[in-house]
């Protein structure tokens, strides 16, 4: 059959069941473009125009995170190709498979350049973050690469990749042999592998002659659909479950065996478990690298990891076993050997001193999310938010401390519910997230809780979803500043403010302008109420949510965030914050 390099490229995703390609169009792209148009309501693909293209990468980044299946975002040659990368890169950090493709010069003008306008050495600038790359360097190699592409993404450790398709190359028209189009089956393993027998045996004599083990889960737990698994295994040894922040939600946070990051619970019981299971991960910054005191020193603490990746096994901890496995599949394994060598275990007394110590925690926060002071309280306002929305709706979490103050009483209670850059920490992918999310899963309530800092980095997106028709929910925690910053300058540099102060700016007007519902809310009592009417207006809806600025400045785990990031540099004037801040009190004003 006779096609050109744009609907070569078409069928070849078609045949990847890809459902949406998001980006931004340009004229090296329009063979493409032009082939899905087409199709009209025949489609299987849905182009869908962002108004930044790392934007574009933001939502495929959300439609893989939500399906396990790679998103696809788009942009052209230089600029656009360069708008991507940004919204690359939390997928990366994260280990989400997406393919991103761009539009490049001619073969003839590119690698190296030939002075062309918007000339960009596109392989290079993607290779920091991508997993893998290339350039498609003639008609006929679109569907290898492609495929290739996809192969890359979704094996082993999952991630982005990139393909660049000179314009000729998509512009270019011939014979293409129908079988050359592949269907994943056919190049790639679709079942994930298990984790050596022998090992798995040895695992699961660890767990059942371990006094007091404990499981640990990372997102590879949560995206190999592991939480069955999980939680089985965990039952049957009545062995609490803590979790990494990037994998909330792989257990309900209000499992009875369940301890919360970053909670007191978690802190008591991970250095006192003598065999640890770490599925799905790398003991990273949010786990103190795997050291005391958040964990026990290798000689009294015997650590089982099982990861996908063998490059991720031991960073950073010595392990006494190894694992090399998807997490679903060897826990299912690991638990069916675990039965046959133990019955149910009965709980030991450190796990209910542990639900204890979590208990404690959490009744510190009921002041601060039951307070009516105004302005006010983050808590109050999150809490809110959490109690509004049904247990399985979809959450997008974005910004410094809103990100902090949404641990405590945002609870997340199912796998593929909550969205966000964990690993990067890359602020304005809340509201593409949500889009991406309402798009996937047009049934789920989906709301996004953001920092009016991060919200502004993306806001331009409200007018895509409207126009896409994704009514999602955007609770702005408006404290005009960068409040984690200014937290940070409070408490290492004597209140000296610098570059951290924003103006008030009215988002729900922002978002009434873009043709969605927008209010401001300034009185908690009314929060609740104007959540209902955001859901009702069947628009996209903004609720420009006004706190204590003094209060929202400082969380209560600002210090250890602060000490993480300076390890090694110069520790921190770190004061713990007072308790009325907690309580739901405004701490004395201090003048910018």
């Amino acid at each position: 059959m006779k096609l050109s390099g744009g609907e070569l490229l078409l069928k070849c995703l078609e045949q990847e069941k890809v459902r949406f390609v998001f980006g931004i169009v340009g004229g090296q792209l329009l063979t493409f473009i032009d082939a899905i148009q087409r199709l009209g309501e025949d489609a299987e693909i849905r182009y869908i125009g962002a108004r930044h293209e790392e934007a574009a990468a933001n939502m495929a980044d959300a439609y893989a995170r939500l399906t396990g299946i790679p998103g696809v975002c788009m942009g052209t040659v230089g600029p656009g190709a360069a708008n991507l990368v940004p919204g690359l890169y939390p997928a990366y950090a994260d280990s989400i498979p997406v393919v991103a493709i761009t539009g490049q010069n001619q073969t003839w003008k590119s690698y190296p350049d030939h002075g062309s306008t918007q000339g960009l050495d596109q392989l290079t600038l993607f290779k920091g973050v991508t997993k893998w790359n290339a350039v498609v360097s003639h008609f006929q190699r679109i569907p290898e690469i492609i495929q290739r592409a996809f192969r890359e993404a979704t094996s082993g450790k999952p991630g982005p990749v990139h393909v660049d398709i000179p314009v000729d190359v998509l512009w270019a028209q011939g014979e293409i042999d129908p079988k050359l189009i592949l269907p994943p089956e056919s190049y790639r393993c679709l079942n994930p592998p298990a984790g050596n027998p022998d090992a798995i045996k040895k695992a699961a004599q660890l767990l059942v002659k371990a006094e007091f083990p404990l499981l640990h889960a990372g997102s590879g737990a949560l995206w190999s659909n592991a939480s069955k698994e999980l939680i089985g295994l965990a039952e049957h040894l009545a062995a609490p479950m803590t979790a990494s922040p990037a994998a909330r939600g792989v257990f309900p946070e209000d499992h009875p065996l369940a301890l919360l990051t970053p909670g007191y619970g978690l802190l008591q019981a991970q250095p006192q478990a003598d065999v640890v299971l770490l599925v799905g991960g790398r003991f990273g910054d949010y786990e103190m690298w795997g050291k005391p005191i958040m964990w026990a020193s290798p000689d009294k603490q015997k650590l089982i990891q099982v990861d996908i990746s063998g490059s991720t096994i031991g960073l950073n901890r010595s392990v006494d076993l190894a694992i090399v496995g998807d997490a679903k599949t060897t826990l299912s394994l690991l638990l069916k050997e675990v039965k046959t060598l133990t019955p149910k275990r009965s709980e030991n007394p450190k796990l209910e001193k542990a639900r204890e110590s979590q208990r404690a925690w959490l009744k510190g926060f009921q002041a601060g999310a039951t307070s009516n002071a105004k302005p006010m309280h983050t808590l109050r306002a999150i809490k809110e938010v959490r109690d509004f929305f049904p247990r399985n709706a979809i959450c997008c979490v974005d910004g410094g401390n809103t990100t902090v103050w949404s641990l405590y009483v945002n609870k997340i209670f199912e796998p593929r519910t909550l969205l966000y850059a964990c690993d990067s920490g890359h602020l304005g992918v809340g509201l593409p997230y949500a889009i991406g999310a309402k798009l996937t899963k047009p049934d789920a309530p989906v709301y996004l809780i953001t920092g009016d800092g991060a919200f502004m980095l993306s806001i331009h997106e409200l007018e895509t979803a409207k126009r896409v028709g994704a009514n999602i929910v955007a609770v702005v925690i408006n404290d005009r500043q960068w409040g984690m910053i200014k937290g940070g300058q409070k408490l290492s540099f004597e209140s000296r403010f610098e570059g951290v102060d924003l103006t008030d700016v009215r988002y729900d007007q922002v978002a009434k302008a873009m043709g969605c519902y927008g209010e401001r809310v300034e009185d908690p009592a009314e929060l609740k109420s104007a959540l209902k009417r955001a859901v009702d207006s069947g628009m996209p809806a903004v609720l420009d949510v006004i706190v204590n600025k003094d209060i929202h400045m400082l969380p209560p785990d600002l210090g250890l965030i602060l000490s993480i990031w300076l390890e090694g540099v110069k520790p921190p004037k770190i004061e713990v914050p007072k308790e009325e801040q907690i309580a739901g009190e405004a701490p004395e004003a201090e003048e910018a």
